[in-house]
């Protein structure tokens, strides 16, 4: 289970700046406001992230709660802490959407794998798909301890996101409070307004239920156990590889049972012949170039596809390695909206609107650009 990763000690001083910047702040001054939500506003937005597992609901609901929490700030007199009151009203936000959204997959969860040689299916634009998570926007704190980075990591690791996305959002809300920001269950309680047993009562019934899809092993343990050096060397490897089309060295990297998949199609393959076929059918005749990322807590290469009309490589996928040792179990390629020509027309997006209203479009498939900007990645390489 994940442990709590918030170890942070408010000092006297911290306190009295806080009662500072509130009386400022009630007082009207939105800057004021806005220094006493900033330390927290990361913490926040990958909060909204394991809740929704979006990007773009992540920033809704973060943007939702602190309007929320300026029009009622009048309502928060200092007595407690600034933080939970944050992630009450954040929660609360999140709490909001997730009831609005179908759950979130990835797609092995919509059908078995495809046989060898099956060609890629459309982009099914109406799936809410799982988006990738930037390292680079996990809290810089410098008052985390590496114990509590390696555990605010794994807390956005993708098979620890997919196991969220099967729990009620109340016991998914309960779960993260509880077990990822540390809240007591008296707390959480309050911020949710409810009874300290009906917390521990969904507690209970979310640890069971992501015992039972979580992986024996998590990625910062494998990786932990690999090291640094040996876990870049493999993503350098591969993506070597790939820049080659050596498809033997790249079948060589994978696990037997090796997944490839590449949201948002929902076709996905599984085993070396499969995956082999897919890629000498296409991928592997293009120009690729790469860089180092890091996404959910994993090791991740930025991809660019050549384009010629630009002259240049383009943003293309986000690829994502689950290891498992010195092999990949999992390639989850998350995919730009550049590559397809199937990309909705904004009128087709607001009859989606109107039809499933629970499923804004562009925020859940964006541009290279806006993709590999979230990774502070360049959108194009010369």
């Amino acid at each position: 289970m994940i442990a709590n990763i918030w170890e942070v000690t408010v000092t006297r001083d911290a306190d009295a700046n806080q009662q500072r910047l509130l009386k400022l702040a009630l007082a009207g001054d939105d800057n004021a406001f806005g220094e006493l939500a900033g330390p927290y506003r990361a913490e926040l937005r990958a909060h909204g992230y394991r809740m929704t597992g979006s990007v773009h609901d992540a920033d809704d609901a973060l943007q939702e709660g602190l309007l929320r929490a300026w029009q009622s700030l009048a309502t928060f007199e200092g007595r407690g802490s600034m933080r939970s009151w944050l992630y009450a009203i954040v929660t609360h936000a999140a709490l909001d959407l997730t009831r609005q959204r179908a759950r979130r997959e990835l797609p092995a969860a919509l059908g078995p794998s495809a046989t060898p040689g099956t060609d890629l299916g459309p982009p099914l634009t109406e799936q809410p798909w799982l988006e990738p998570y930037p390292d680079n926007w996990l809290t810089n704190d410098t008052r985390l301890s590496p114990e509590a980075r390696y555990e605010q990591r794994e807390s956005v690791e993708l098979a620890f996101l997919i196991a969220l996305q099967h729990l009620p959002p109340m016991q998914r809300s309960v779960l993260l409070l509880r077990e990822v920001v540390g809240f007591s269950a008296a707390e959480i309680a309050r911020q949710l307004g409810t009874s300290a047993a009906a917390v521990n009562s969904a507690l209970q019934r979310a640890r069971a239920t992501t015992r039972e899809r979580l992986p024996a092993r998590s990625q910062q343990s494998v990786q932990r156990a690999l090291g640094e050096e040996r876990t870049r060397t493999i993503a350098k490897r591969f993506a070597d590889a790939l820049e080659r089309g050596d498809s033997d060295t790249l079948i060589s990297m994978l696990t037997r049972e090796a997944t490839l998949s590449m949201p948002p199609v929902a076709t996905w393959y599984r085993g070396h012949e499969a995956i082999r076929q897919f890629w000498e059918s296409g991928s592997l005749s293009n120009s690729w170039r790469h860089l180092p990322t890091r996404a959910n807590g994993q090791v991740a290469v930025g991809s660019y596809l050549f384009d010629p009309a630009k002259a240049k490589h383009i943003g293309a996928v986000i690829d994502v390695f689950t290891l498992d040792d010195a092999k990949i179990a999992a390639v989850t390629s998350f995919v730009a909206a550049d590559l397809f020509t199937e990309w909705p027309s904004d009128s087709d997006l607001d009859r989606v609107a109107v039809n499933r209203a629970q499923e804004p479009r562009r925020g859940t498939w964006v541009t290279g650009a806006e993709l590999f900007g979230r990774f502070a990645l360049p959108p194009e390489l010369p």
